[in-house]
């Protein structure tokens, strides 16, 4: 094999991981949000505590769905504790807000 056959299966090798980062599993982001998220944000339907100062998770995937959730995560915010998530654990838990975005045709 020649090098440039090389380069490009290792190029193709460290895509595969990322294609499934990128995809996310919103229900282990739930675990994370419950986990880490819950002391601050509303993060599910049946929590009844949070901060008043902080948008819940559902406002977020509402209305600012322009909002791009992982580099947030990524580079969080002085107000917010730095969790140290992993790319995939960030990639879950993006993917679990997006999740709580009302659907075509809900209200």
């Amino acid at each position: 094999m020649r090098l440039h056959q090389y380069a490009a299966i290792a190029l193709v090798a460290t895509l595969v991981p990322s294609a499934a980062i990128a995809a996310g599993d919103a229900e282990h982001g739930k675990i994370i949000a419950k986990r880490w998220c819950a002391a601050c944000h509303v993060v599910s339907a049946g929590q009844k505590r949070a901060s008043a100062d902080v948008p819940s998770f559902f406002y977020v995937a509402r209305h600012k769905s322009n909002l791009d959730v992982s580099s947030f995560l990524t580079d969080p915010h002085p107000k917010m504790p730095d969790m140290s998530l992993t790319r995939q654990e960030i990639a879950d838990l993006t993917a679990y807000i997006r999740s709580l975005a009302p659907r075509d045709g809900d209200k």
